[in-house]
């Protein structure tokens, strides 16, 4: 059942029970969520693919391979410091966006579709604008919105570099040769 999820999907879901948790127990929380989705990650047979079919395609959510798992190890030790740094600010906001864009950069670092890449590059996208606006403060909306302007620039970039291989290969699947 637990090799079903993704790596990077226990960050994204367990990030959204720190709003309903207070005080020591929402840090505790924080701070087993890196170290229990690296033990996740750590289990997964190598060549583990979990995939899901959706309007017609088929994505790759999770592709193991040796690279991956690299980066996937380093992102959860900068998860784990980036809790551990936030320990002492109490703001839920931060605490929930912190961790969920890890979540989705880990979750990212496994996809073996340009799809399932397109989703957590937005989600990563969408959870470092909420860090930025989480300081609230009339710069942090000016710089929040400027970055907001950039990063759905760049989703869009990415979605058409989609089409456009989609177009040329007839797959969504990473590793394709043009023809």
């Amino acid at each position: 059942m637990m090799n079903s999820i993704a790596p990077g999907m226990i960050l994204i879901l367990g990030s959204l029970l720190i709003p309903f948790l207070r005080g020591t127990m929402a840090k505790a929380v924080a701070l087993a969520l890196p170290i229990i989705s690296a033990v996740h990650m750590a289990m997964f047979p190598k060549d583990m693919v979990i995939q899901a079919e959706i309007f017609d395609f088929t994505l790759t959510l999770t592709q193991i391979d040796n690279l991956s798992l690299v980066w996937g190890y380093i992102f959860h030790l900068a998860a784990l410091i980036s809790v551990i740094y936030q320990l002492h600010v109490k703001d839920n906001m931060q605490d929930v966006s912190g961790i969920m864009y890890a979540g989705a950069a880990i979750a990212a670092v496994f996809v073996g579709d340009l799809i399932s890449l397109f989703i957590f590059w937005e989600l990563t996208a969408i959870t470092s604008v909420f860090l930025i606006y989480a300081r609230r403060t009339e710069r942090s909306a000016t710089v929040g919105t400027r970055y907001m302007v950039i990063q759905v620039a760049s989703g869009v970039i990415l979605l058409f570099g989609v089409m456009l291989w989609y177009k040329s290969t007839g797959s969504i699947m990473f590793g394709q040769p043009f023809t």
